[in-house]
């Protein structure tokens, strides 16, 4: 079995106004010759940097600089890539209020694409989304430490929120994360946690780490995680995988010509006997707001600097041809 994961997929802004609203682009056209490689794949997963809706206004412009919004034909963008589920526990997805984001879940809902972190109650933004595989069932959880007013509550729509230190989870995030966890694995055979945390640049964190290891601890069998801007190191931890950035994916960003942030990955996992058994890494480019396989050169840096952060975790990624892979021990 193979599942598809991506890093932040931001349909707004330039990608909203040139893209999605321009009714002569074909939805699939966006995700060009890298579609072909998520179709084959039994599941797609991406996180969704921001809200669908044409409802709300800016949140707090004066303090927060990027807003992010996608009209509703963005649907037809991620039924084109057939997305089985978004991760929406993030900086964006209340960029433009409640409002947008109550619409959002309700056109995700009407779409039939599963979405979790985010919800019009605590116990919404809580709860797993359950994926069919050809073999088994899939949770996902999704999670945040991503502006913490947004934290959903027992009535008020937000997101999955917490928080962490060195020591990782603090309470009574720890507990209730815990439970979440033990919820999930009674639902399904293999279960991955969305984490969009940390900074927008550098490498993983100390309490970063320790996050990963304890989530990994309390059950999970693959971490992934994303909000850094570019694809970090995995790490293979007790016979789990933990990826601390998949990078971006779709977005209309500056690019920084030392970190390359248009490159990245399309992470395809393996799954064999009921448990993960390697991570195939397909080098991928943003370019003129679509994401295409990449080439040359490009190929190249990514494969460098990805061994190269794979290799500070004690982790070798292997080469075959211009695509990677990473076999969990």
């Amino acid at each position: 079995m193979q599942i598809a994961l991506t890093g932040d997929v931001m349909l707004g802004r330039l990608v909203d106004q040139y893209v999605i609203r321009n009714q002569s682009i074909g939805p699939d056209k966006i995700w060009s010759d890298v579609l072909p490689l998520m179709l084959k794949a039994d599941r797609r997963l991406i996180n969704l940097e921001c809200v669908i809706s044409v409802l709300g206004r800016e949140w707090q412009p004066d303090s927060k600089a990027f807003h992010f919004r996608a009209h509703p034909r963005a649907i037809d963008f991620l039924r084109a890539a057939k997305i089985d589920c978004l991760t929406l526990a993030n900086n964006h997805v209340l960029d433009y209020g409640t409002d947008a984001l109550i619409e959002c879940l309700a056109l995700l809902d009407r779409a039939g694409i599963k979405r979790v972190g985010a919800g019009a109650s605590l116990a919404e933004a809580l709860a797993p989304a359950t994926l069919d595989l050809p073999q088994g069932r899939l949770g996902v959880v999704s999670l945040t430490d991503n502006e913490p007013e947004w934290e959903a509550g027992e009535k008020k729509p937000g997101t999955h929120y917490v928080a962490y230190d060195a020591k990782g989870l603090v309470e009574p995030y720890r507990s209730r994360f815990g439970q979440v966890l033990k919820q999930v694995r009674r639902q399904a055979d293999l279960v991955m946690v969305s984490a969009h945390v940390g900074p927008n640049w550098g490498l993983p964190s100390v309490a970063m780490r320790m996050l990963a290891h304890q989530i990994i601890d309390l059950g999970a069998d693959l971490y992934w995680g994303h909000s850094n801007h570019t694809p970090q190191g995995i790490e293979l931890y007790k016979g789990k995988a933990i990826l601390y950035s998949a990078g971006d994916f779709i977005d209309d960003y500056a690019v920084d010509p030392d970190e390359r942030n248009d490159l990245s990955f399309l992470f395809i996992v393996e799954i064999e006997r009921g448990r993960i058994a390697r991570i195939v890494l397909h080098p991928v480019r943003i370019e003129d707001l679509y994401v295409r396989l990449a080439r040359d050169q490009e190929v190249t840096f990514l494969q460098r600097t990805m061994q190269a952060k794979c290799k500070a975790f004690g982790t070798t990624m292997e080469l075959e041809g211009q695509v990677g892979m990473i076999t969990v021990k």
